[in-house]
């Protein structure tokens, strides 16, 4: 049954009628590579901005009776334009008379707000879900969210997918000893996570217990598991100042750990975090192209790129289908 469902994407899918996808100014060139799997093409919606920096938006071709996709990172220094921009998009697509609107966020902004850590707070992550459910947006696919609880903040459907077999994939690869290879969760929230990361290679795992006094901000007081002369595989949702997660590093080399590679799925990269990233003692750090990065892949930059496209085409297909998604993904979850 799974194997009748599964794509195969190495042939572009003939889903053609019926569907439009459009991308916002968030990741166009991953947008680009999702319509090249699904043999889509990006046209037709036209974007501008007004003097006053409001966001315009048309589409120069018919809607009516399609499945519109939207495909919109929202991070980076303009999140709030990017924002608007989705909901717009959105607005004008429903005005436009369009059967359904699905919203492929690639990264979801705010989702550090997720609860009230202390009174007088908002939960801005669920203030988002409302403001995409009043745009009109039908259905969300997005991927390695901070938490799954978000999730419940809608409700509309949520295909929530990960790029954690894709780092296993990318590790696995590597001529490693994997007896002395150990996954290292960053804090006690991420430990499941980390389990399922190590139990795909094969290798064993720890935890490193952090204090937080303030916001971007963490000290490691210690580490379970044992992590001496072993290579390290640190596993995150996201890096934004990297302040943190370099401090954490540097406290592991003192702890004696060996070789150190950082994996994430969101590179927010905010301020001087990959200046840090290239004079911290790590071997790599490896991110998706969910967020856009000018500097991956270059010779000598330590920050090295991986894609979603195939599992965001993976999961539009199965959405326009009527099939599971939870079919295709090892570790997608639908509400």
């Amino acid at each position: 049954m799974a194997d009748e469902i599964i794509q195969d994407l190495s042939k572009p899918l003939n889903v053609v009628k019926g569907i439009k996808m459009y991308t916002g100014s968030g990741n166009p060139v991953l947008a680009k590579h999702i319509a090249d799997k699904l043999n889509l093409k990006l046209s037709g919606l036209k974007l501008e901005k007004f003097a006053n920096g409001e966001t315009y938006a048309r589409f120069d071709e018919s809607v009516r009776g399609d499945e519109v996709f939207i495909v919109q990172c929202i991070a980076g220094e303009n999140v709030n334009d990017l924002l608007m921009e989705l909901l717009i998009i959105t607005d004008a697509a429903k005005r436009a008379s369009a059967a359904s609107v699905t919203a492929v966020i690639t990264h979801y902004a705010y989702a550090r707000q997720d609860r009230k850590a202390a009174s007088r707070e908002p939960i801005t992550a669920r203030l988002i879900a409302n403001l995409l459910e009043a745009a009109g947006i039908d259905r969300v696919i997005t991927l390695d969210l901070h938490s799954n609880q978000i999730q419940g903040f809608f409700d509309i459907p949520v295909s929530h997918l990960t790029a954690l077999y894709n780092f296993g994939e990318y590790f696995g690869a590597k001529d490693f000893d994997w007896e002395n290879t150990v996954v290292v969760s960053p804090d006690m929230g991420r430990a499941k996570v980390a389990k399922k990361l190590a139990d795909y290679l094969g290798c064993e795992m720890a935890i490193a217990h952090k204090s937080r006094p303030k916001h971007n901000a963490a000290e490691v007081m210690g580490v379970i598991g044992n992590i001496v002369g072993k290579t390290c595989i640190i596993n995150d949702d996201m890096i934004d100042t990297a302040g943190t997660l370099v401090g954490s590093i540097k406290k592991l080399k003192e702890m004696g750990a060996g070789d150190i590679y950082v994996s994430s799925t969101h590179g927010i990269f905010s301020g001087a975090a990959i200046e840090r990233l290239e004079n911290a003692p790590i071997v790599e750090c490896v991110v998706t192209d969910a967020i856009p990065c000018e500097v991956a892949n270059k010779p000598g930059s330590k920050i090295k790129m991986i894609s979603v496209a195939e599992e965001f085409a993976e999961a539009i297909a199965a959405v326009y289908q009527n099939t599971p998604v939870t079919l295709v993904f090892g570790g997608a979850s639908e509400m």
